[in-house]
């Protein structure tokens, strides 16, 4: 980072960080408000409409579509087709931000990268609103945010000296937080949008606020680096040292460890919300609460929960006792385990859930979440080598493309098992991330060279 970015943005701050984190975390609030908006719709409305007879016939394209997908996964039904999609588009979501990185890095600079990819979004939510264009709006979206997601991670690590290990997990936190509350009032708005008004209202308010997150990152240009395109083409021709390989082969096994909670996490925007629908008496103190909502509750504990966490770590670390990155990421696995065992043991008590378990599991989710994403995104922008860190930052949302690719994959099953034994499933993969993370800590901090 130059000199004069430094200055400008520690000129002022906010809540005690660099200014460039307010427009970095307000324009990723918009995106995932934007995102969130429109997930939490997705498979309700495929599952309602768009997938049933008088709607499937308009979409561009879909026969073939379908013809490729049961080629692979062999002949389906309405609901499993729907939990495929979401599986398949929320995880090349998370795919595409690797190849993101390496555009950045070699080609177009960071800047560029997000413009483009948020321009894309915006496009995507916007052809969401028409049964035809579907399956270009999934296209657009998908690859609007490899151009994004990874990209404006990169440059919160880069508003941070190398040596402000701290203050990189508290930023990174604070941006999760953003991230959170996107993720809690999109679903809200958009689904209050699409009860009221219809599901292309939902998806439209979610394209005018894309464009809201790409003016807010625009204005904040002064406050943040970027890579200029010369160095960006130079890159490849820097060699990465023996040990930083062994840096990135160490990361590496952290990211996998924790795609089995992403599995345990990220089913509740899928087949949760499928079972919340089915299963679930959802009347609360006479008020009906929409399906949709359910997808704000997670968020909505992960933002109250960032500073009792932060106070949490601040007064553990005072006292010696802070747990390491790798630990933490452990505790997220167990607490994912602990959310998805909450609802195996719902189904077994009652045909008729009560309202409060799936608020409580998803309350559990967004602690979860604090204790393994932001931490994980923070370890790879501490140890990552420089030379690699956009394209490693994209390539930790691959975790995320095998996590939603299997949680799609195991929505086929929702249909041939009991919801006792589907949540329990989920809880047993959680769990194997947690155990993963007992036994490879160790060893994983010796190679990291950190505490």
């Amino acid at each position: 980072m130059t000199a004069a970015v430094t200055m400008a943005a520690r000129e002022r701050t906010f809540f005690g960080e660099p200014r460039g984190l307010a427009y970095l975390s307000f324009t990723e609030a918009w995106e995932r408000f934007s995102y969130y908006g429109m997930t939490a719709l997705l498979v309700l409305y495929m599952t309602q409409q768009l997938l049933l007879p008088g709607h499937v016939e308009h979409i561009a394209g879909f026969p073939a579509f379908r013809v490729t997908l049961e080629s692979v996964f062999g002949p389906m039904t309405t609901l499993a087709l729907a939990s495929q999609i979401m599986g398949l588009y929320t995880g090349f979501v998370y795919f595409t931000p690797v190849l993101g990185g390496i555009v950045a890095d070699r080609i177009i600079g960071r800047r560029t990268a997000v413009i483009m990819g948020a321009i894309m979004m915006s496009a995507g939510h916007l052809a969401m609103a028409f049964d035809q264009s579907f399956l270009l709006a999934l296209l657009l979206l998908i690859s609007g945010c490899g151009l994004l997601k990874g990209n404006i991670s990169t440059q919160v690590g880069e508003l941070y000296d190398d040596s402000d290990g701290e203050g990189r997990t508290r930023g990174f936190a604070i941006f999760s937080m953003a991230i959170n509350f996107g993720a809690f009032v999109g679903p809200l708005l958009c689904g209050l949008l699409a009860q009221v008004y219809g599901w292309h209202a939902g998806f439209g308010l979610a394209a005018a606020l894309m464009l809201i997150g790409l003016l807010t990152y625009i204005s904040g240009f002064k406050y943040l680096a970027d890579k200029p395109r010369s160095m960006a083409e130079a890159a490849p021709k820097a060699e990465v040292e023996k040990h930083e390989w062994r840096v990135v082969a160490a990361l590496g096994v952290v990211a996998f460890m924790t795609i089995f909670q992403s599995i345990g996490y990220y089913q509740n925007t899928n087949l949760g919300l499928i079972w919340i629908n089915e299963h679930v008496d959802l009347n609360l103190f006479g008020f009906r609460v929409p399906v949709s909502w359910f997808n704000s509750i997670d968020a909505l504990a992960s933002i109250v929960g960032v500073p009792f966490l932060v106070a949490l770590w601040t007064w553990q670390d005072r006292r010696g006792g802070e747990p390491s990155d790798l630990v933490k990421i452990g505790i997220g696995a167990w607490i994912t385990v602990a959310a998805n065992g909450l609802l195996a043991i719902a189904a077994l008590t009652t045909p008729r859930v009560s309202v409060i378990f799936p608020i409580l599991y998803d309350i559990l989710l967004g602690i979860g979440f604090l204790y393994y994403w932001p931490v994980l995104l923070a370890l790879v922008s501490r140890t990552a080598p420089a030379k690699l860190k956009a394209t490693l930052m994209g390539a930790v949302f691959l975790t995320l493309f095998i996590a939603n690719f299997i949680i799609g994959y195991i929505g086929g099953f929702y249909e041939r098992m009991s919801p006792a034994a589907c949540w329990g499933m989920e809880a047993a993969i959680s769990a194997v991330g947690g155990v993963l993370a007992l036994v490879l800590a160790l060893p994983l901090k010796r190679a990291l060279r950190i505490k």
